[in-house]
């Protein structure tokens, strides 16, 4: 690919596919979602839409997972747009990977922002006279970046062994949660209750509705790009990685409609439940009683702080290869790696300062902390869409690594691409009415904030610099610097 090795590979092919699997992180997505898609569509929005989206998902993974192959960089998504273009390969390189930076960003803020406020209502239930507040959830939010960046910091294997147990904890968890919520309730919603549809948005269209209702979905199937940026630090990556990514989504959508099912079948009061604070923990607390729902919480807990871990080393790893190639300001520190740990150390503090600067204004308005980390998702998957596209629109011309999907290549990223676009407009228009400052979707902003601040930047000054991704010489030449 061009580049010295200075990462080390210590990542096996199951360390690979438990990056993104503890992004994707089922636990924390259907927990800190269900409660919308229960008034968006209700039961069978949640539960089909969760198939449909899946499987749209599933083409965008195997899509990305055949251009892993082909170019296993940590710059992954940035580095690949910027091979993959006929043209202009600096600006489909700088926009790309500014999407992926600012998604990655909003990804890790907004999951230790929903893990703070997991880990007060927990304390609340434990003491009742305990009354979260917006400065203790940004301080508590600030303790976690803290200690995920500490993790960070020392060494590939310490990142790889959490990341290990996390699947587990995923796993072993969704099984007890599970357990409890068919064991224990002594009755169950009836069969027919999966086809219950609620709208509760305020909009007066059903199918608008449930179309909103998929965004549950959509929410928690983010990050699997996690697999593609440790390829510099996986094992035989070519194969390894793009493997990762498949194998992530593939076994989140089956264990994802496990978990959406015990919970739908174990609602009791659904209206009382749905305008709960937090509707999935009221949800075990009248299924299985308080006791039961505060042990199974901190298993919500565990998993939320695992996928804020895994966001951030991903985030790492994009915020080192694009510093490489001259991409952000102070490159040259942020793409150093400690003699040390062979870790991006300076990167990993960047990461966690950018998260908690998305974090601070929910210290007075959680509508602020809203609208900064609303671009997550859609700077996510617009920079998830733009190599598909590219790889898309090379045809014949683009030359698959080991794995690959042969003839289906381009009809997979043909629909993938589309899915991207509809999800796309979906997360960008408004999901409650009325339409206020509270219930606004400030997504389309925080785009146009973030396209424009990079637009300005491009033509200023990075044009004249920025080509796209840099090679550093030779094979031979670059054999002979790595790790150095």
């Amino acid at each position: 690919m061009g580049y010295p090795r200075k990462l080390t590979r210590r990542f096996r092919a199951f360390d690979n596919f438990a990056i993104s699997f503890t992004i994707i992180n089922i636990i924390s997505g259907i927990f800190s979602s269900f409660g919308f898609g229960m008034g968006a569509g209700g039961p069978r929005v949640l539960v089909f839409g969760w198939i449909g989206v899946s499987v749209m998902v599933l083409f965008v993974g195997a899509s990305m997972a055949e251009i892993a192959s082909a170019y296993p960089t940590s710059g992954a998504l940035y580095f690949s747009a910027g091979k993959l273009a006929k043209r202009h390969k600096g600006a489909w390189s700088w926009y790309t990977g500014w999407l992926n930076f600012i998604g990655q960003v909003g990804g890790t803020a907004a999951t230790d922002f929903a893990a703070a406020t997991f880990i007060q209502s927990f304390v609340a239930l434990q003491w009742p006279s305990y009354h979260p507040t917006a400065p203790q959830t940004v301080g508590i939010t600030a303790v976690i970046l803290l200690l995920q960046a500490l993790a960070n910091t020392y060494t590939v294997r310490l990142v790889a062994i959490l990341n290990r147990i996390s699947v587990w904890w995923l796993l072993i968890g969704l099984v007890v949660i599970v357990a409890a919520l068919i064991a224990v309730p002594s009755d169950h919603q009836s069969a027919g209750f999966v086809t219950h549809f609620v709208n509760n948005t305020g909009f007066s269209d059903a199918v608008y509705a449930g179309m909103l209702g998929l965004l549950v979905t959509s929410w928690t199937f983010t990050g699997f790009d996690g697999s593609f940026h440790m390829s510099e630090e996986t094992v035989q990556a070519t194969v390894n990685a793009p493997r990762g990514i498949v194998r992530a989504v593939g076994f989140s959508a089956l264990t994802g409609l496990v978990l959406m099912l015990a919970l739908v079948y174990a609602i009791r009061d659904y209206a009382a439940e749905a305008a709960a604070e937090a509707p999935p923990v009221q949800i075990l607390i009248d299924a299985l009683g308080l006791s039961t729902a505060k042990l199974l919480l901190l298993v919500v807990i565990g998993a939320m702080l695992f996928c804020g871990l895994a966001n951030m080393t991903s985030n790492t790893r994009q915020i080192f290869a694009f510093s490489r190639d001259g991409a952000m300001p102070g490159s040259r520190l942020w793409h150093s790696v400690s003699p040390r740990t062979r870790t991006p150390v300076k990167a990993v503090w960047l990461a966690a300062a950018c998260a908690l600067v998305l974090v601070v204004p929910g210290w007075w308005s959680h509508v602020a902390f809203t609208a900064v980390v609303s671009i997550n998702v859609v700077g996510l998957f617009l920079a998830y869409g733009v190599p598909i596209f590219l790889r898309l629109r090379l045809g014949d011309d683009f030359r698959p690594g080991p794995w690959n999907l042969g003839r289906f290549g381009r009809p997979v990223a043909a629909v993938a691409v589309v899915w991207i676009v509809l999800s796309n407009i979906l997360f960008m228009l408004p999901q409650a009415s009325p339409i206020t400052a509270e219930s606004f979707n400030y997504a389309p902003i925080a785009l146009v904030v973030v396209l424009v601040i990079a637009t300005v930047w491009w033509f200023a000054a990075a044009r004249r610099r920025f080509k796209g991704p840099v090679s550093y010489g030779s094979p031979d030449e670059v054999a002979a610097m790595d790790l150095i």
